[in-house]
């Protein structure tokens, strides 16, 4: 049975990746205005970043039409695949995985399987990587399946938002969930597992909040995969992964991987974390 990999690209599967390991990238939507963009095919991640500030109203993101999906395993069924695990960002704070699911129903030359990752960026985008190794390794989709479902508890990702303007713009968080005061200084340190968004910290310093985030990513060592993010800061996530280095594991090459419009339009840019699969 051939078993092939799909995704979105709010997953942040690095591209040289999704090459060599065959997934394919479904890309989510930005609105600007009243236009709507395919991240990466209609507007770059630099052009949006770049313009982000400026934009008026805020940006929106999107799902992308259900016959996207159906295309897309049809296409695959079509090239010889028989089934088909479509991974997607948390159906917790996105549509996507509603809409994979309902492009699923139209299939009939493949089974296909839209799966709840229960993460966003690149924690999904680890998953995929699983499930795309074991694909080429041979594995079965039951076999497949059962992995990213032990995986998914032990999955997790870290950030320090590094303004709350872009939350506040993009109307995920009131100024009264954290307070009265300095609310511009604070820098939120945020963790994302099993679908749910958890705000541990609320620091005023930037380098003390990535103090007590990479505290917290220790507490979960030793770690299957674990890779850098970040919102339009390579040389911050560049110093990141320089003062974190006894969270990888020996001899593994380091992921450094910027964020795409679709989850970074809410994060903000400056931001930088850690995505993370725990062994245990």
């Amino acid at each position: 049975m051939t078993i092939k990999i799909v995704t979105d690209s709010g997953c942040d599967v690095p591209p040289d990746l999704a090459q060599k390991l065959d997934i394919t990238v479904i890309p989510l939507y930005v609105n600007i205005g009243e236009q709507g963009y395919r991240e990466g095919v209609d507007i770059s991640r630099a052009e949006f970043y770049a313009n982000l500030t400026s934009y008026d109203p805020y940006p929106t993101t999107a799902a992308p039409p259900i016959d996207t999906f159906t295309n897309v395993y049809e296409k695959l069924a079509a090239e010889g695949a028989d089934e088909i695990i479509s991974l997607h960002i948390s159906g917790s704070v996105s549509n996507t995985l509603n809409v994979a699911g309902l492009g699923a129903q139209d299939v009939e030359s493949a089974t296909v399987i839209a799966y709840d990752t229960q993460q966003i960026t690149l924690g999904a985008g680890l998953l995929a990587l699983k499930a795309a190794e074991m694909a080429q390794a041979g594995y079965s989709l039951d076999e497949i399946i059962a992995a990213l479902d032990e995986r998914v508890p032990r999955t997790r990702v870290f950030g320090m938002i590094n303004t709350l303007d872009s939350l506040r713009r993009g109307g995920r968080v009131s100024w009264a969930e954290f307070g009265i005061g300095s609310l511009l200084q604070i820098k939120p340190v945020m963790e994302i597992k099993a679908g749910e968004i958890i705000v541990h910290a609320k620091v005023r310093t930037r380098k003390r909040a990535i103090k007590k985030m990479q505290m917290m990513v220790a507490e979960y060592q030793p770690f299957e995969r674990i890779a850098v993010i970040h919102v339009n800061a390579p040389e911050a996530a560049a110093d990141l992964r320089e003062q974190s280095k006894n969270l990888f594991p020996e001899g593994e090459t380091p992921i450094i991987q910027d964020v795409s419009p679709a989850i970074g339009t809410h994060l903000g840019p400056g931001a930088v974390g850690f995505a993370a699969i725990s062994r245990s």
